[in-house]
């Protein structure tokens, strides 16, 4: 999820998303990040929706800064951007609903078929893995 934060308004961007489904889904992913964050959202290029900021460094040394929780309404399905992984949460992606995934990434087709209290349990705990101790 390598990309820069942007200036765009997320009303505008979210707007301009074709798919009825994509477009009334956003809403809701907005809502839950706003809700488990606490964050304003930002764009974080021309399409993904981030709310704080993670630094990140790898052992290479490569480093840079990303969004602490993100979506993007993508036209296949809706991207949920998870950190640090999707394994860290087997058993919540168990009892969740129709969905698949990449190393970072879950994707959900329709959140009407998703348990919507289990997606905010992984978003929080993904966004909580990457915020500084207390």
């Amino acid at each position: 999820m390598a990309t820069e934060r942007t200036d765009v308004p997320v009303e505008v961007f979210l707007d301009g998303v074709t798919h009825r489904v994509r477009r009334r889904d956003a809403q809701t992913m907005l809502a839950l990040m706003q809700r488990v964050t606490g964050e304003t959202p930002y764009m974080w290029g021309p399409s993904i929706v981030g709310f704080g900021e993670y630094h990140y460094k790898y052992e290479s040394g490569r480093e840079g800064v990303t969004p602490a929780a993100a979506f993007s309404p993508r036209k296949p399905a809706m991207t949920v951007y998870l950190l640090p992984g999707i394994t860290q949460h087997p058993e919540l992606l168990e009892r969740l609903g129709p969905h698949t995934t990449s190393v970072g990434c879950l994707y959900l087709k329709n959140l009407d078929d998703v348990d919507l209290d289990v997606l905010e349990a992984l978003v929080r705990e993904s966004y909580d893995a990457v915020q500084p101790p207390k």
